[in-house]
This record gives structure tokens, C-alpha cells and sequence, in this order.
């Protein structure tokens, strides 16, 4: 029966229609119907179809999750704040690698115009993933609707989402900062650098994002590692110039924690930080049984 719904939600559009609600409910009730543990035990073993095995974890999946409920500090919520997390990379290696943030506030109201830079800028909240919002020209937006998308936003707590504790206890607020944007007017590659106890293990490249989405990962001297991954793989990219520099500013990064991903872009001969991830797809990207054991091994808890 849930292999048939399954196949009327993918495959078509009346059962997509009649099976969102559900499936809304369901996402909702789920999460906070469950407790911790459970949620993760029961969505791992769907993911990978083994059981989940936090008392002698061996794979990378398995050490990402026994992380997640074992080594809880105040400074990965904050982190995981990406607003608060600006003023932790400004004391780490200096204010001029942040992205330039041009308004906040926590209120959806103040989401207006004269508010807002006549360049191209993106608005997002601190407390989660997704729902961000690109604008490139404020004549052609709809602000009712923008502002009434982002106080929906900001009454979710991504935790029950997917039980990420780090997000549990983030104050929401909205962020704008300005688009990066490259001479053909494209959004950067963005370098996610995984560091395994303060070093780089293997750093993951996002190109096209918002075209025709594709990722290549790479080990720490930019040899391409053949992984399996929920994005398709794509071309190879070019080794970027100051690659030596981005990957010494992760690894200055990530000495405070066992394993953080830190998102760092390229953009003409300067780099920027984006974000940092202590639970890629909250822990339950399959990167293939082969890489998922290689990396397992070199993460040490």
C-alpha cells in the first residue's frame, strides 16, 4: 500500500494533489509524535535499510547522528545560527571574508522597499534551512506575499523538522544579504569543506544552484572522489586559485568542533563564508557503503 501511494504522489498530478495534505500532516504529527531517538532510529533504517548503531558507530552516517546526541555544546547552536554565527567567524579569521549583510530585523513588516538596497540581495532566516528568497529586482515583487512567507517562516522550529537539537533553541530572525553574483550574473560554486577533527577529509562543490543543480566532491588535494550522493554528480571544476587559502580559513574554523561542514564561495579572487553544517541532510546523506565506511573511519569521536 505506501509503495502504491508512494507511486501516486511521484507519478501523478491527482495524487500528488489529494496526497500533499497528507502528506503535510504527516511531516508535522510525525516528528513531534516520536521521540528523538525513535525518529532517528526509524528514519536511518528507511534511508539505508540497516539499523542504526549508536553504541559502536563505524560509518560516517552512524558518528554524524551519535554526534548529534553526544556532543551538544551553546557554540553549535550558535553556529548553526547564521546570524549569530557572523560574529564567531568575524573573531575567527576577520569580518572581511562575511558576506556584506545589508538589513536584519524580526519582523516580517519591516520586509519593504525603502528598506532594502536597489542591487540584487537575498532574504533568508537564521534558524533553519530553505525558504530563502532571491530578489533581483524589487519592482517585480510582490511584498504581501514576501513578507507573509517569511512570517510563516519564522513560527516554525526546524528541529521537529528533523530532530537537528543545534536549531531547537535559535531565537528566529530574518536576514538580507547582498547576492553574490558572478560577471555572467550566476550564483558562485559553493565549497563545502567537511572537516573531520579540525581537518579537511573531503570537500564537496554545488554548482548551478538554481539551474540545473549538480555536485562534484573532491579529497583534500582535489583528486574527484567517485561518491554516491542524493545530487547528481556533473563535470569536473577547476581547482580554485586561493583553494590552498579556503581550505587553511576552514580548517582555522572547524578546531572547535569533531566534525563541521564549512560552505565557503569564490567569487573574483575573494572569499566569502556561508554557513556551517554539523548534520549535512541531518545526517542521512547516503554517500554509497564504500565512502560512508571511509569516511566513518577517518572521523575519530
Amino acid at each position: 500500500m505506501i509503495r502504491f501511494l508512494k507511486h501516486l504522489y511521484n507519478n501523478t498530478a491527482v495524487g500528488h494533489r489529494f496526497l500533499t495534505p497528507i502528506r503535510k500532516i504527516n511531516n508535522y504529527c510525525r516528528p513531534r509524535l516520536l521521540s528523538e531517538k525513535m525518529y532517528i532510529r526509524r528514519t536511518f533504517k528507511n534511508v539505508f535499510g540497516y539499523e542504526l548503531d549508536l553504541n559502536n558507530p563505524k560509518t560516517f552516517s552512524e558518528k554524524i547522528l551519535w554526534l548529534q546526541q553526544y556532543d551538544r555544546t551553546q557554540l553549535h547552536t550558535s553556529c548553526a545560527d547564521k546570524y549569530a554565527v557572523r560574529n564567531h567567524i568575524k573573531k575567527k579569521i576577520g569580518e572581511k571574508y562575511l558576506i556584506p549583510l545589508v538589513f536584519h530585523t524580526k519582523n516580517p513588516d519591516d520586509l519593504v522597499p525603502n528598506n532594502l538596497p536597489d542591487y540584487p540581495f537575498i532574504i533568508k532566516t537564521n534558524h533553519g534551512c530553505g525558504g530563502h528568497i532571491i530578489v533581483k529586482e524589487k519592482s517585480k515583487v510582490n511584498w504581501n506575499v514576501l513578507q507573509k512567507h517569511f512570517k510563516n517562516l519564522l513560527k516554525r522550529n526546524f528541529y521537529y523538522r528533523t530532530r537537528e537539537w543545534q536549531y531547537k533553541n535559535i531565537k528566529p530572525c530574518i536576514l538580507v544579504e547582498k547576492l553574490l553574483l558572478d560577471n555572467n550574473f550566476k550564483v558562485p560554486y559553493d565549497y563545502k569543506f567537511n572537516c573531520f577533527n579540525g581537518a579537511v577529509a573531503f570537500i564537496g562543490v554545488i554548482k548551478d544552484r538554481f539551474e540545473k543543480l549538480n555536485l562534484k566532491i573532491y579529497d583534500p588535494d582535489w583528486n574527484s572522489i567517485n561518491c554516491q550522493c542524493t545530487i547528481p554528480g556533473g563535470d569536473d571544476v577547476e581547482k580554485p586559485f586561493l583553494f590552498d587559502e579556503m581550505k587553511k580559513l576552514a580548517e582555522i574554523i572547524a578546531q572547535d568542533f569533531k566534525y563541521v561542514r564549512i560552505d565557503l564561495y569564490y567569487l573574483a579572487d575573494k572569499i566569502y563564508f556561508g554557513e556551517m553544517t554539523f548534520s549535512p541532510e541531518a545526517g542521512f546523506e547516503p554517500y554509497g557503503t564504500e565512502y560512508d565506511i571511509k569516511f566513518g573511519e577517518k572521523l575519530k569521536l
